[in-house]
């Protein structure tokens, strides 16, 4: 597996990045891909460990030492067959998952850990180069029919997964374009949106049907539902966490998903039914320290900000990793992104209090007080204001990236589908109590990551074909997929 100390003979290699300067002048793909040696180098990193925790680091069960050691070996084609095994999309997890199963790598204890993520990458797009992957239709047809509720990652996942075990799969979608999440929520500098459609246009080509500016609940009755043998439901966790003090409502108070989605629509041309939002020549402070806060810096640092300030409540990591989470863990450790090498100041351990309007009703300023976390054994952290530590800041646009409360209600509430304590549609196996209605991704487990949601509509897919045909051969996690090439 890999080369015999191979990790010893080779360092970690990463996509390098175009200079700030440059990238920050266009809303493309700014990564400079490694060349076939190098690549081979790091599959030769693999080391062989015995017990390969990669695998269970990875929700979708990856063959993470396979792939490496085909890509060491030079067999690109064998590589893109097992990676596809357990991956319907590597294209959009090589680019937006952050890699549990770099943080769980055996090598991860001593050195660098192998560097997968870009691994990944590198086979699929490879295998779109060389025309290997192909559309791959069923060798025949169960005459049932399947609804997915939601095109984003576990929508498609699932619709791709039961369209290989014949049933006829038709796919609704509320927005005007296909891709959920990764269509209009994702920045075009993380997630080119010609990669979406180069992958749903195989999909159209495997049978699957797709209508879009369909929102099951409010241009489509949900009675239609019952057309279907079975539904699918992938809404995604789209109701957004908002921050309730003085001056919220005010228009420069913006939700990060209203904020990045117009931006998107921009470059692709759509029409924008809102006032345009832009943080050119603004001060802007991004409220949320994750992923989606690191999107609005890097957009607003290429819309032309004056500033741009990232407020974080909780502590600031530690660089290495911590003692509380110890491999094979998830790691509690400071991530720097390329938005935040843009350009970024970066606070943590900051409430917002107060945002100030001018008498004309324009945002001024916001007022901050610095906090620190009480923890009691058994009890939950409490969060505890320092005095005297108020603080002015100026600003003229807020963005809000505090993340997701959970899916919509509506469908839930006109099937009467239970949902939890969270407000996720509730299921076991991904069977709500509706015999014939599934649910997976998002709303079915909260927001999460774009693996989570492909490993979610893989199972679903299964869970679904097993009640319609009374047994499945689709995988389960971690097996390849046998009706895959």
């Amino acid at each position: 597996m890999g080369q015999l100390g191979g990790f010893i003979a080779f360092k970690r290699a990463d996509e390098s990045h175009i200079p700030v300067k440059k990238r920050v002048k266009n809303y493309s793909e700014f990564t400079v891909s490694l060349k076939e040696e190098a690549l081979k180098n790091q599959g030769a990193r693999c080391m062989n460990c015995g017990v390969p925790f990669c695998h269970s680091g990875c929700p979708l069960g990856n063959l993470i030492p396979d792939f490496n050691d085909m890509v060491f070996k030079g067999d690109w084609k064998k590589a893109l067959n097992i990676l596809h095994s357990t991956n319907n999309f590597p294209e959009f997890t090589g680019r937006l998952c952050p890699a549990p199963c770099e943080k769980s790598c055996v090598l991860g204890i001593i050195d660098h850990p192998v560097s997968i993520e870009n691994i990944e990458k590198s086979i699929v797009e490879r295998g779109f180069a060389e025309g290997w992957i192909i559309p791959e239709l069923p060798k025949t047809r169960t005459q049932k029919t399947v609804a997915i509720v939601g095109s984003g990652p576990s929508g498609l996942a699932a619709a791709q997964q039961l369209n290989r075990a014949g049933h006829t799969v038709t796919v609704l979608e509320k927005d005007d374009e296909i891709g959920g999440l990764l269509r209009y929520g994702i920045p075009n500098f993380k997630l080119e949106k010609h990669f979406i459609d180069r992958r749903v246009d195989l999909l159209k080509a495997e049978g699957i049907l797709f209508k879009t500016n369909v929102n099951v609940g409010v241009n489509y009755k949900v009675s239609e539902l019952n057309k279907f043998d079975a539904v699918v439901l992938c809404g995604g966790a789209t109701v957004k966490r908002g921050i309730n003090v003085k001056g919220s409502d005010n228009k420069n108070v913006v939700q990060a998903m209203t904020f990045l989605t117009q931006q998107t629509k921009q470059i692709l041309n759509k029409s924008i039914d809102a006032e345009l939002i832009s943080a050119k020549n603004k001060h802007v402070i991004v409220i949320g320290g994750g992923d989606t806060g690191s999107d609005c810096v890097g957009t607003s640092n290429r819309q032309g900000a004056k500033s741009v300030t990232n407020f974080e409540i909780m502590p600031k990591p530690p660089v290495e990793r911590s003692i509380t989470t110890p491999w094979p863990f998830w790691p509690l450790q400071l991530k720097t992104s390329s938005s935040h090498e843009e350009g970024c100041k970066r606070n943590w351990l900051i409430n917002t209090k107060e945002f100030i309007i001018d008498e004309k009703g324009n945002l001024r300023a916001l007022k901050t007080v610095e906090v620190s976390w009480k923890i009691t054994p058994g009890k939950r952290p409490e969060l505890i204001e320092i005095e005297g530590s108020e603080k002015i800041w100026p600003c003229d646009l807020v963005l809000l990236a505090l993340g997701f409360i959970g899916p919509d209600q509506t469908i839930a509430t006109q099937l009467g589908i239970k949902t939890d304590e969270r407000t996720n549609y509730k299921a076991i196996n991904y069977q709500t109590n509706i015999p014939n209605i599934f649910t997976a991704g998002d709303m079915h487990r909260g927001q999460s990551l774009v693996v989570w949601a492909i490993s979610e509509g893989r199972e679903a897919a299964r869970t679904v074909d097993q009640f319609l045909m009374g047994t499945s051969n689709l995988p389960t996690k971690g097996d390849g997929d046998i009706l895959s090439a």
